[in-house]
Formats: structure tokens, C-alpha cells, sequence
């Protein structure tokens, strides 16, 4: 016989892909007009100047300039207090 008997098939092997978010471009470093500066899920990092959202959260340069990080408090819809990150282009 060319056949296992009663074993049934696996249920594994099915991975997903790797997303590759996080930063893509440095403090310091020069970005140009919507180049993706950070992909993201949900909001860990926060637009600043000159950098907007897109619709899965990545941030993108609005205009060309030096990328620069910096942490902000924030208070959340319940009170709550969370230190956040700044993405802005001076």
C-alpha cells in the first residue's frame, strides 16, 4: 500500500509575513516630501510638524527637511497620562 493510515494531514505551516514596520528614517537624518518616515500599528509614535498619518498609522513627511524625535505626556479620553514620542520635519 502507498498510503499512511488514519494519521490525517498536518495543521501547521501556516506563517504570516513579516509586515517590516518601524522606523525607516533616523533622527537627524534629511526626508523628502512623502517619503515614509515609521510604520506603525496603532499609535505609539505621534505626528508632528510637517508629517502626517496615513490610513494603517504610517507617518510621512509633509515637507523636505531633518527628521527629529522628541517625547511629549499625553493625556488620554479616561485621564490616564502616557509618555509618547514626537515624530515632526524642521
Amino acid at each position: 500500500m502507498a498510503h499512511t493510515k488514519a494519521l490525517g494531514s498536518t495543521k501547521l505551516g501556516r506563517d504570516s509575513r513579516a509586515k517590516r514596520l518601524g522606523v525607516k528614517i533616523q533622527d537627524g537624518a534629511k526626508a523628502f516630501r512623502g517619503q515614509i518616515i515609521l510604520r506603525q500599528r496603532g499609535s505609539k509614535y505621534i505626528e508632528g510638524a510637517n508629517v502626517r498619518r496615513g490610513g494603517d498609522d504610517t507617518l510621512y513627511a509633509g515637507k523636505d527637511g531633518v527628521v527629529k524625535f522628541s517625547m511629549k505626556s499625553k493625556v488620554g479620553f479616561d485621564g490616564n497620562r502616557r509618555k509618547t514620542t514626537v515624530v515632526s520635519v524642521a
